[in-house]
Formats: C-alpha cells, sequence, structure tokens
C-alpha cells in the first residue's frame, strides 16, 4: 500500500502515521462517511496465512462490539489486494511509549489517571470475556487532553493461530510487557493483562521497564524468575503504598495480582483521579454559610401534623426568604371557636333537669305534712 491509495473504493490513504514488525499505519480519508479513520494494514506474510486471516475477522468482529471511551473504537475489517487491514477511529495525539522518551518518568498526578483510565478501558474488555494479549505502552494512545485510548484489541490473539513454528518472532514482539506465563508459552489470562499494566505502570513511573536485557531468552528468564529492582530505588518519594500495589501485579503467580484490570484501577484512584472533572467536583467549598429558619417562618413552611424538620440546612444557591402570605384556610382551631367542651354543657344540663325533677317531690311532701288552710 502507498499513500495515496484508495483502498476499496472508500479509504483515501493520506499519510503513513507509523510502522510496525507485522503492519503499517495510515491516516485515511473514509470517503462514504466523510471522517478521518486510522488504518492498521497487516504485511503479506500474515495475510497470506488461512488460519490467522480467519482468526484475524474473529477478533476484529469482538473488538468491534467494545464500546467504551477508553478504546479505540473498530468500524470495519476486510481485505484489498491480498492484504489484511482494519479500520479505527483516528486518536489525534501520540502513543504513551513517545510520551515517555519524550518525558521521561511522569510523576504521580500525572501519570496515575492515565493508568486508571488504561484499567478502565482494558476493564470493560475484561468483563466482555475479551482478553487483549498484548498491552505495552504502543498500544496506549493519548489525545492533547490527556484521554489514554486502549488499541489493537484481538489481534495479539489472532496470532494464537498461527502454528508455533511460525509465530517465534511474533511471541516476542513484545518482550519487554510479556507476563510470566505468556513467556512461558502459556495461554494468556485477565491477570496477564494486569502483569502488563503493571510493567507499563513502572515503566511510566520510573522512566525505565523493570526487565531490560539484550535477547528475548533473557527478557523471558527476567519474567518467569526475575525479582525487579524495587521502583523506589528509582522514585524515593513515592508512597509505600502505591509501591506495594506495583510490586503486587508484578508477582510471578497470577492469583497473587489483581484479577481484572477493573480491581487493579480501583485501587489507584486511591492515588490519582481522572482528568478535567466534572466543575461540581472541583468545588468545595471552604465553609458553605448555614441559614436558620426563623419560628414563626418554620411555622408556615411545616405544619403542625408534619414530621419534625431540622431548621437548619445547607443550601446550594444562595438563600431568598419566602414572602410572608396568610393561609388561604383558616386553621383548624380557628374554625371551632373557643374550643367549646360539649361533655361539660351535657353533664350540666343532665344536673339541672335532675334537679328540676325533684322540685315537684320536694313540693308533694311539704303539702302532705302542711296543708293549705291549716
Amino acid at each position: 500500500m502507498t499513500e495515496g491509495a484508495l483502498l476499496n473504493d472508500r479509504y483515501q490513504l493520506e499519510d503513513k502515521l507509523g510502522s510496525g514488525g507485522m503492519a503499517d499505519v495510515y491516516l485515511a480519508r473514509d470517503v462514504l462517511l466523510e471522517r478521518r479513520v486510522a488504518i492498521k494494514v497487516l504485511r503479506k506474510d500474515y495475510s497470506t496465512n488461512e488460519n490467522f486471516k480467519k482468526q484475524f475477522f474473529l477478533e476484529a468482529k469482538s473488538a468491534a462490539n467494545l464500546s467504551h471511551s477508553n478504546i479505540v473504537t473498530v468500524h470495519d475489517a476486510g481485505e484489498a489486494d491480498g492484504l489484511l487491514y482494519i479500520v479505527m477511529e483516528h486518536v489525534p495525539g501520540k502513543d504513551l511509549k513517545q510520551l515517555i522518551r519524550e518525558r521521561g518518568r511522569f510523576s504521580i498526578e500525572n501519570g496515575i489517571p492515565l493508568m486508571i483510565q488504561a484499567c478502565a478501558g482494558v476493564g470493560y474488555a475484561h468483563r466482555a470475556g475479551l482478553v487483549h494479549c498484548d498491552i505495552k505502552p504502543h498500544n496506549m494512545l493519548v489525545a492533547k487532553d490527556m484521554r489514554l485510548k486502549v488499541t489493537d484489541f484481538g489481534i495479539a490473539r489472532a496470532l494464537e493461530s498461527i502454528k508455533p513454528g511460525e509465530r517465534h518472532d511474533i511471541v516476542w514482539g513484545s518482550p519487554l510487557y510479556f507476563s510470566p506465563e505468556q513467556a512461558a508459552g502459556e495461554s494468556p489470562t485477565p491477570a496477564s493483562d494486569v502483569y502488563s499494566l503493571g510493567i507499563v505502570m513502572y515503566e511510566l513511573l520510573s522512566g525505565t521497564p523493570p526487565f531490560t536485557a539484550s535477547s528475548a531468552d533473557e527478557l523471558a528468564r527476567l519474567h518467569i524468575s526475575g525479582r525487579p529492582v524495587p521502583i523506589s530505588e528509582y522514585v524515593p518519594d513515592i508512597p509505600s503504598a502505591l509501591e506495594e500495589i506495583v510490586m503486587k501485579v508484578l508477582s510471578k503467580e497470577p492469583a497473587a495480582r489483581y484479577r481484572t484490570a477493573d480491581q487493579l484501577g480501583r485501587v489507584l484512584q486511591k492515588f490519582g483521579t481522572m482528568p478535567d472533572p466534572p466543575p461540581q467536583q472541583m468545588q468545595q467549598p471552604v465553609s458553605p454559610s448555614v441559614i436558620t429558619i426563623q419560628p414563626d417562618i418554620a411555622e408556615r413552611l411545616y405544619p403542625q401534623n408534619q414530621p419534625d424538620v431540622e431548621e437548619t440546612y445547607q443550601p446550594q444557591q444562595q438563600y431568598t426568604p419566602p414572602p410572608r402570605v396568610q393561609p388561604a384556610q383558616p386553621s383548624y382551631e380557628e374554625s371551632t371557636p373557643d374550643n367549646f367542651d360539649w361533655l361539660s354543657a351535657g353533664l350540666s344540663l343532665l344536673a339541672v333537669i335532675a334537679w328540676g325533677g325533684l322540685i315537684p317531690f320536694y313540693l308533694l311532701i311539704y303539702l302532705t305534712f302542711f296543708p293549705p288552710g291549716n
């Protein structure tokens, strides 16, 4: 493929963005949807392998189903002129490896938020049943606003379909970041991605990978049995808790690490936050004002038959007292003047009736003993 070529009558290749051991990456224009995309075109020796081709399309389909803000979206995949290609969203910026080479080691304040984003993307894939298998800073694209996206999901798994005798150079495509089980030829798991994330984090914070060697075989031996130099040797002011996390994810046994990238990301949130948090999360009032409601106002706002409420609160906005208005309907006490006691009135009436009934009896007794005319 050359710059300016029209791929499958749809993708106009513009500039070469990079070149690796297995593919070339181009900036292209999707003439159908009129948008910029990135296209990875695999080399001829991979494109002609039928087992790899079949697995490549299966993995590309799985990767295309991943929709996450920290994962590069896969738009399309195909074959043109005997070459396999995969179409992805274009992320303007640089990969994390380039940034480490340019800046050296990152501070904890700047590095940990990037790792949290990487864990979020990889963790989402783990929940979808996908293992990346080739986590490295080259596969982490960082935009100018420091948003990180993980790319190349599925391609590494497709390489497993190539016969062992044909893939020795591919296995060692990323020897600095392979897990011990991958270096030993075993199938990777989510814990393998966690180990590779730990290698990236070690390099991001210290400026150097934990293991370096002159050959792939020696790197494999170090991943399997070598002990990394404590990161505090490079970063003396690193919190001891963070150093323990780094050493945990670099454990040789998968069971001793965090099981998924999500778990690692949640632990790292203690040391860093995602960039550009919403304004309401950034603004913390130093001494919020407290408004006291006067009793007479509180009595009208909260009727007596309602549950008790506190008379103080912390408003989110400036408080404006409600207008003093008379209630539309009188209270229950006002509708019954003087709270008339019907029980007492009834008893009094009975007493009068009873007393009135005794008067004739007294009169009869009097006339019996003192008749008129005597």
